[in-house]
């Protein structure tokens, strides 16, 4: 589906933004750089990355300039609060430039690292795609430390079922 209006857009990502910071809000602190395996992101680093990538890297290439992504290390933002205050300031950076696109810009290309050339609506909706993606890791993740995870869409998988079996 193209993305037309920018406005419209980011309503949109904020929507996907706010579970999304449900899920962080739910990160023990103290759990902050815990990784399942080695070599696999810490929720640091996980957060890190979706808040350095959205704006050194999809906000970087819309405005076409090249990606200044910076990675995703605890350089960029150490201990709790200093990474969730990394997240949301990154977001705000982000949303004020991409505020700026108008309707012929989003139809127009930009330049991806791999470098392959894309409209820019079509690499908004992978900005979008990327941090849902880490969203699930993060979910996945707060499982496996027993950390009870915030309903992001209303009924669980059980309650659907229920409901659909018994026809409530």
């Amino acid at each position: 589906m193209e993305i037309s209006n920018i406005e419209s857009f980011l309503s949109y990502y904020e929507s996907v933004r706010k579970r999304t910071t449900r899920v962080l809000e739910t990160i023990p602190p103290d759990k902050l750089e815990w990784t399942p395996t080695p070599g696999f992101f810490t929720f640091g680093d996980a957060i890190r990355h979706i808040a350095a990538i959205e704006r050194y890297m999809f906000a970087e290439n819309v405005s076409g300039n090249w990606s200044r992504y910076p990675g995703h290390g605890r350089e960029l933002a150490d201990g709790y609060d200093e990474v969730v205050r990394f997240f949301h300031t990154k977001h705000h950076e982000t949303i004020e430039i991409l505020r700026r696109l108008t309707p012929e810009d989003l139809r127009t290309e930009c330049t991806t690292p791999a470098g392959t050339k894309l409209a820019k609506w079509k690499w908004l909706r992978a900005m979008v795609e990327h941090e849902i993606h880490h969203r699930g890791q993060m979910y996945l993740m707060l499982n496996l430390c027993g950390v009870e995870r915030p309903r992001l869409y209303g009924l669980t998988s059980e309650e659907v079922l229920e409901r659909s079996q018994s026809g409530a």
